[in-house]
């Protein structure tokens, strides 16, 4: 059995939640999520919590009984603080921009790379050399985030590229140095 699992969802006050059979809406004043639950998992309500059971204990549905019990929580907690993650732009020349439909960087290629943001996901810059991804969906953040981090991975040589906040880079040594240590 899955300690997580067994662990109530607290509903703040502000949040409302419909469950069906096997879909999970949570909603408040600022965002609206949705979950398709796996029949396997038995959820029920009761006044301010959120309980998930497993009824027949099998390596799946034992796994499935956690990951159950997180989504909801992440769906509670995405509609009423929401999530965040902050990127961080290395390089001479590399900069970041708003545009119409998101953000456009100048990463050293012949072009400009254009970024549109996905519905529900908020981008801002900061000092610009910052990115701040934010909405409340988490997948939704930390799939932005990784595409963000895709457009120019951090060099091994250098270390110049798009990387997380306080990420770091192990960098490799280059020719001159392994020259000079023979």
């Amino acid at each position: 059995m899955s300690r997580i699992g067994r662990q109530p969802v607290i509903i703040p006050s502000g949040v409302t939640v419909s469950l069906t059979r096997d879909m999970i809406t949570v909603k408040s004043a600022q965002a609206e999520l949705s979950q398709a639950l796996p029949p396997q998992i038995k959820v029920k309500m009761e006044a301010d919590k959120i309980i998930c059971s497993n009824p027949v204990s099998t390596p799946k549905t034992d796994a499935l009984f956690g990951l159950v019990r997180s989504l909801i929580n992440n769906l509670v907690l995405g509609v009423t603080k929401g999530f965040r993650k902050t990127m961080e732009i290395q390089g001479t020349g590399f900069r970041v921009k708003p545009a119409a439909t998101g953000l456009e960087f100048s990463l050293g290629f012949s072009h400009p790379v254009k970024f549109p943001a996905p519905p529900g996901i908020k981008l801002e810059i900061k000092e610009n050399k910052f990115i701040v991804v934010s909405g409340a969906d988490k997948y939704l953040v930390g799939q932005t985030a990784a595409r963000l981090r895709d457009l120019k991975k951090p060099d091994v040589y250098k270390g110049k590229g798009i990387r997380y906040q306080g990420e770091v880079v192990k960098l490799k040594p280059g020719k001159a140095v392994k020259a000079a240590a023979a």
